[in-house]
């Protein structure tokens, strides 16, 4: 679903922490409208290239430029809750400042779990506290929601359930969604776009029943992408050196 407006755009774009580069002269554009879903292995610089977008990690090269204006709303792989802390979900949804009912209801709806603002944050299920993280993230109505790793530790029927509901707020709200995750065989069903990303692009493209890259067979194995829902291969630069070369150890950071 490419071809709306461009709301952010990388060019060359790189990244180093604590002097070690981690990501390498990245282009990416992500439109309005579509679904982005960057793969890759763990260190592969895929949470960098996510915190870099939001605005909390510098780059140190290249170009990063946003749409003016352009609103975030981001999801997080997980969240702490003390389970001795006595906390709903209205109240949570009202940190750091206080919204309407009327928006809070809203956006729980949206994100498929209407009706729990009286409910206790710590006594939700896994499934419904990243609900609930996706409700907080859709309360200003965002022009461009980002989810990293929102569905680790869930199991297959809520991770499916989940990007579900992710492919229904695209399409009743018109926002883009760029989205990590290590869910290749569902996510990337749900994405119209795939980025395979080692420290930098390795290959981008559409998904594809069948279709094969080098690159992508080389991160994951052969046998594994093989079963996949496999993209369409583009790319601007050799592949004659193996993609694992550009590996770094951020995504623990």
């Amino acid at each position: 679903m490419s071809g709306g407006e461009p709301l952010v755009t990388l060019s060359g774009v790189s990244v180093a922490l604590d002097g070690l580069p981690v990501l390498d002269r990245i282009e990416l554009t992500i439109h309005r409208g579509e679904i982005v879903t960057v793969v890759g292995p763990n260190g592969s610089g895929k949470s960098t290239l996510v915190r870099s977008i939001v605005g909390s990690i510098p780059t140190t090269g290249g170009s990063l430029r946003r749409a003016r204006g352009l609103r975030i709303g981001y999801v997080p792989q997980r969240l702490a809750i003390d389970p001795s802390m006595p906390v709903t979900v209205e109240r949570f949804m009202n940190l750091p400042r206080r919204r309407p009912a009327g928006e809070v209801a809203r956006a729980l709806a949206e994100a498929g779990l209407p009706g729990v603002q009286r409910q206790q944050i710590a006594g939700l299920s896994g499934g419904q506290l990243q609900r609930v993280l996706l409700a907080r993230a859709l309360l200003d109505s965002p022009d461009l929601l980002i989810l990293d790793e929102a569905t680790a530790g869930l199991d297959q029927p809520a991770v499916a359930a989940f990007y579900a509901r992710i492919e229904a707020v695209r399409a009743a709200q018109g926002c883009a969604v760029l989205m990590v995750s290590h869910d290749l065989q569902i996510v990337m069903r749900a994405s119209d776009r795939v980025v395979c990303l080692n420290g930098h692009v390795c290959c981008e493209g559409t998904p594809e029943i069948v279709s094969s890259s080098p690159a992508y067979h080389r991160l994951f194995g052969r046998d594994t992408a093989e079963t996949l829902a496999l993209y369409r291969h583009h790319h601007t630069h050799s592949h004659d050196g193996p993609c694992a070369d550009h590996a770094h150890g951020e995504d623990a950071a």
